[in-house]
């Protein structure tokens, strides 16, 4: 399939087979692919439930080798989750496929983008279910795992985080809600005591502001669409998303597939680009670590 999309794109590359970590990777317009095969043949934005099993497939080799040591680190591209689907395999997302083979309990999302980092504490929910969804165990876990990260893959001795309240003006001593004074200020009072630097509750709409963004490391939204618009304006073309929370580094593009873009040399690169450059990055801190 990549040899078709090469010539199909006139794209002057050569395809190797991988035989080891120890390869010589210097040459430039060489690529080491490792063959799995198609079940059937790939037609460019064109969707074919026959090769669910072959993304399935890739994704165990990857997971296979970033478990035992042969890789150091996985970036992912876009996943059509309808298709896998209707190959007859249940698939929610790379994320929670990821987190189920390494029997990761509680991975979390973390997107950056122009030095701006955003966890979620929740994720795909409606959000009539956010609330439920955030309990003080669940926020304990969530923070401590970023935490953990921000020392052990970017580096960071000593990570300062901001949380986001829940509510609009994070709740206002309780007059717009109780899930600050019951849920999110305890966990912060209690991980404190541990030495961890935690900022916050702070309300959302002041939170993002770039004289306050100078004094944190990470931000921790509490959903989905309180922390990401904000980070994708900053700049969508460059943004990625980690899991953390796994036993290896795993950055992903944020974005779709863009099945209308395939096989056309139209799609911009620019997110995989930064994925490749900063999984790059963390699997260097890691070694060092």
């Amino acid at each position: 399939m990549l040899a078709e999309r090469a010539k199909q794109l006139r794209l002057d590359v050569e395809l190797v087979p991988y035989e080891s970590v120890e390869s010589d990777r210097s040459q430039s317009g060489r690529l080491e692919v490792i063959d799995i095969p198609l079940a059937a043949p790939c037609i460019a934005g064109k969707l074919d439930p026959a090769n669910a099993r072959h993304v399935l497939a890739m994704l165990d080799r990857a997971i296979a080798g970033c478990v035992n040591g042969e890789f150091a680190a996985m970036v992912t591209a876009p996943v059509q989750k309808s298709v896998v689907n209707d190959g007859g395999v249940p698939f929610t997302g790379h994320t929670e496929y990821l987190a189920e083979r390494t029997q990761a309990r509680h991975p979390v999302m973390l997107l950056a983008a122009d030095g701006l980092r955003v966890a979620l504490a929740t994720t795909h929910l409606p959000l009539r279910a956010v609330p439920d969804a955030i309990s003080q165990a669940s926020l304990a876990r969530t923070l401590r795992i970023i935490h953990a990260a921000l020392r052990e893959q970017f580096g960071i001795a000593a990570p300062r985080i901001a949380v986001l309240g829940l509510n609009p003006h994070a709740g206002e001593n309780g007059l717009l809600g109780r899930e600050e004074i019951d849920t999110i200020i305890p966990v912060i009072e209690s991980l404190r005591a541990e030495g961890m630097t935690l900022i916050g509750p702070l309300p959302a709409d002041t939170a993002f502001l770039p004289q306050k963004l100078v004094d944190f490391d990470a931000v921790l939204a509490m959903y989905h669409d309180q922390g990401l618009p904000v980070l994708k304006h900053a700049g969508f073309e460059q943004a990625v998303n980690l899991t953390l929370g796994l036993p290896y580094p795993r950055v992903a593009v944020d974005h779709g597939t863009a099945l209308a873009l395939a096989g056309r040399g139209e799609a911009d690169p620019s997110s995989l680009q930064a994925a490749t450059a900063l999984c790059f990055q963390l699997s260097a801190h890691r070694r060092r670590a």
